[in-house]
């Protein structure tokens, strides 16, 4: 696992294990998630009867309902802003990974590749969250279903780029 130190900015790394290690605790097979990311001490002080309770963490993770089942995260991503007091923001999900030597036999509509790599022998099932900040920052954390422990679990910037730009994308002020 990559030191927390390396995530761009002081409490993000935290920020998204402690989503992955929430996640991980209700087990897998899970539909996507969404967490809002709000700096603690800003919360604390517009909410002060929770400030008790919201510990020393940098930023606190609040969940969001509303993310539609049966939709994929990425286009409900697409659709998703933030209000300025969102400093960042979180998404889990739980995807099958194949070997890249299976990529030239993908089918190319996703529904049918989506199939084939729920069906494939050498899939790799996965469950990631990916976060960034509106400062530019970014974090991962990948855990793989047959190493499904606290301590195998991956972590870094970039691990995945394409659900990162997503994510960073709902941060962006519209017409930017």
């Amino acid at each position: 696992m990559i030191g927390l130190e390396h995530a761009g900015e002081p409490g993000l790394a935290a920020a998204v294990l402690e989503i992955e290690r929430h996640a991980a605790a209700s087990g897998w097979d899970q539909p996507a998630r969404l967490f809002a990311l709000v700096q603690t001490a800003e919360l604390a002080a517009r909410e002060p009867q929770l400030a008790a309770s919201l510990g020393e963490q940098a930023l606190t993770s609040i969940e969001q309902e509303g993310l539609v089942p049966g939709r994929s995260l990425e286009e409900q991503l697409a659709a998703i802003t933030w209000p300025e007091t969102v400093h960042g923001c979180a998404a889990l999900v739980e995807r099958f990974v194949l070997p890249p030597q299976v990529e030239a036999d993908l089918p190319e509509d996703a529904e049918s590749a989506a199939t084939y790599a729920s069906e494939h022998p050498d899939r790799q099932e996965v469950r990631i969250v990916a976060a960034a900040t509106r400062t530019g920052a970014s974090y991962c954390a990948l855990r793989l279903r047959a190493h499904d422990e606290d301590t195998s679990v991956l972590t870094g910037a970039e691990l995945v780029p394409e659900l990162v730009d997503l994510v960073r994308s709902t941060l962006e002020e519209e017409g930017v």
